[in-house]
């Protein structure tokens, strides 16, 4: 289109597409095919021996999927990127590329309860150690970190915590060692851009902010091109030494000719692949849909939620209120420092009357829904410690942010004298 490099607004619209070639339509279509028409035996084997990128079986990759995962690949500023299924799959998959039985991360106790779980238990019993740390201090990823650690992890705007997190002083730590530094930017799409801070890897759950609609649940997986990985090979053995699961491909090597993109390639070449937690088609063209209008949606729940967290301090039935502007010191520092055009569109808040208070005003609330998710267009409400971080255990919610009074908010794009009406009259209960 043009030579000038695009701003990441205009690539949410742009990247990865154009028009179809056969008949100009300028939305991208939906390729609902399971498999492909291959030229010849010659193109087949060398689509499936790497030898060339392109289509084999949708499971693997898909057209539609494809031009999803250029889209936001530009708006990251990476160079590939894996969609897959859901965000739980690509928090999965970008461990499990790295790491096997015996290995282990380190990772911010500041999660998603969901995550928590998958690191604590689901890969424990697959062998891989997940060791959380405070990330107050980044200093602690060092200290946790041992011959066997493969990989830092963490999220830029923490569900349900909000404290940002310290992207750039862990991950040149990591970088001392030959450990990437993995960032979940579910929560602060186009606020924060994790690779300009020295991420190796960003992941999302685009059934959040990116889609926007509630509608699709998808997982993105993103490359920043920007990680050595040959430069340690001890440290990172699965992109270094061959890999029976293909041909003995060391991948390092297998795709040098075609650009830094080995870790995103094994992902798909054998995650993908055997594992098939692939992105539907429709699921694609409806994240799509959402991506092209993140622009303006994201901005308009950080305006919403700045005034939600500043009419809620005035109320004597809130005793505290989380949120990156109510935050004082180093964690407003690096809220300042890493999120640009706002605080993002959570906010969360402790009731004076406990748990029992916070149950009276989710089941009094008329217009917000109360449902488990955040980043819809319209106005959420949950209590974590009951649903979304009930797996947990009292300390562990504790760690996360998730205490048992805790009530959060995922401020969406109505006008904000309803959503301020609507909070009001639930205190009022």
């Amino acid at each position: 289109m043009t030579d000038r490099k695009l701003h990441p607004k205009t690539l949410a619209l742009h990247a990865g597409w154009r028009a179809d070639p056969a008949t100009g339509a300028v939305a991208p279509p939906i390729y609902q095919t399971t498999s492909y028409q291959f030229q010849s035996t010659e193109h087949a084997g060398n689509l499936f021996a790497l030898r060339e990128l392109g289509n084999i079986y949708t499971r693997i990759g898909n057209p539609t999927v494809d031009i999803l995962e250029q889209r936001l690949a530009a708006m990251e500023g990476g160079v590939a990127a894996l969609a897959v299924a859901s965000g739980q799959a690509a928090s999965a998959f970008s461990i499990q590329n790295l790491a096997r039985t015996g290995d282990n991360v380190v990772s911010s106790t500041d999660l998603y309860g969901g995550t928590w779980n998958l690191f604590a238990n689901t890969l424990g019993d697959l062998g891989i150690e997940v060791r959380f740390v405070d990330p107050a201090d980044p200093e602690a990823f060092r200290r946790a970190t041992d011959d066997r650690t493969r990989a830092y992890y963490a999220e830029t705007l923490p569900n349900p915590k909000l404290s940002v997190f310290p992207i750039a002083e862990v991950a040149a730590i990591g970088r001392e060692y030959g450990i990437p530094l993995i960032m979940d930017n579910t929560a602060a799409p186009l606020l924060c851009r994790p690779f300009d801070h020295g991420a190796a890897i960003v992941v999302y759950s685009t059934t959040k902010f990116i889609g926007g609609h509630g509608t699709s649940i998808g997982g993105m997986i993103i490359d920043g091109g920007n990680f050595d990985w040959e430069a340690f090979p001890e440290r990172q053995p699965l992109l270094n030494t061959p890999d029976r699961s293909y041909h003995g491909a060391v991948w390092t090597q297998a795709v040098k000719a075609m650009g830094p993109i080995a870790y995103i390639i094994r992902a798909r070449v054998i995650l993908l692949r055997d594992l098939g937690a692939a992105l539907s088609p429709f699921n694609a063209f409806q994240i799509l849909q959402g991506v092209e209008t993140l622009p303006l949606r994201i901005y308009e729940h950080c305006r919403n939620a700045q005034a939600v967290a500043d009419w809620l301090i005035t109320r004597p039935e809130v005793a505290t209120v989380i949120h990156p502007s109510c935050q004082g010191g180093v964690q407003r520092e690096r809220a300042d420092k890493y999120l640009t055009g706002g605080y993002g569109g959570l906010v969360g808040f402790e009731l004076a009357g406990g748990v029992d208070a916070g149950r009276r005003f989710i089941d009094s609330l008329k217009l917000l829904y109360h449902v488990a998710n955040i980043g819809d267009a319209r106005s959420l409400a949950i209590h974590p410690a009951s649903t979304t971080h009930s797996q947990l255990s009292a300390e562990e919610r504790l760690a996360t942010g998730a205490s048992d009074g805790y009530v959060r908010l995922s401020i969406g794009i109505e006008h904000i004298d309803d959503i301020l009406a609507d909070l009001d009259q639930a205190l009022a209960a």
